[in-house]
């Protein structure tokens, strides 16, 4: 039998063991740490498409708990759940900023336009040159770009694209929505919704350059 089920930890919320770990309780840590080690596995995956190391996600995602736990105010904050998945994906987001200063690597070496930004309707995976396509009415057969020119078209989107507009782009591909985009950057739903709607205008305009 595993530790936090001989702790009898499981019929307790997140919130009363956080209030309990306050209070000086040992293994409460180890066992919400173990709780959630799939919720940063699986946040490490969609941040993947970035260009991280994976091994180096999830040590960043572990990180990004740790602190969830240090920090969590159930006064202030929402859920342990909503508050641990907000520290997680900005702890592993920062780490990728980091890696592409340090390497000197644009936006475009590493997303691309036929990358998943989540689920459609029938819960199978969605690229994202789709979803813009949708946008304009157009047909698949209408918006198939040719694989070889899609590093010359990202490049040129990446110019045209303003910091923020880029760190939005970036957390859309790993399937977020724009709430939880603003709350990783730290910025207000309606700027990061603009962007957002800055953006597609812009991959439009390239897409129909390029069909």
């Amino acid at each position: 039998m595993e530790d936090h089920v001989k702790n009898g930890y499981e019929p307790y919320s997140d919130e009363e063991l956080i209030i309990r770990l306050r209070d000086g309780e040992s293994g409460i840590t180890e066992y919400l740490m173990n709780k959630y080690k799939n919720l940063v596995r699986s946040k490490a995956r969609s941040m993947h498409i970035l260009g991280a190391d994976n091994d180096d996600l999830i040590q960043e995602g572990m990180i990004g708990l740790f602190k969830a736990l240090r920090d969590y105010d159930s006064g202030r904050d929402a859920s342990f759940l909503t508050f641990a998945d907000l520290c997680v994906s900005r702890q592993m987001y920062t780490a990728v900023q980091a890696s592409r200063r340090q390497k000197h690597i644009p936006l475009n070496t590493y997303i691309s336009l036929y990358g998943s930004v989540g689920k459609n309707g029938e819960g199978e995976q969605e690229e994202l040159v789709n979803v813009i396509a949708a946008d304009t009415g157009q047909s698949p057969e209408e918006v198939v770009i040719d694989r070889e020119n899609v590093l010359q078209l990202e490049k040129e989107i990446d110019q045209e694209l303003s910091g923020f507009e880029k760190q939005v782009f970036d957390l859309y591909l790993t399937g977020m929505g724009c709430r939880q985009i603003a709350k990783v950057l730290g910025r207000d739903d309606k700027s990061t919704d603009n962007a957002l709607q800055r953006i597609r205008t812009k991959l439009k305009k390239r897409l129909r350059c390029v069909n």
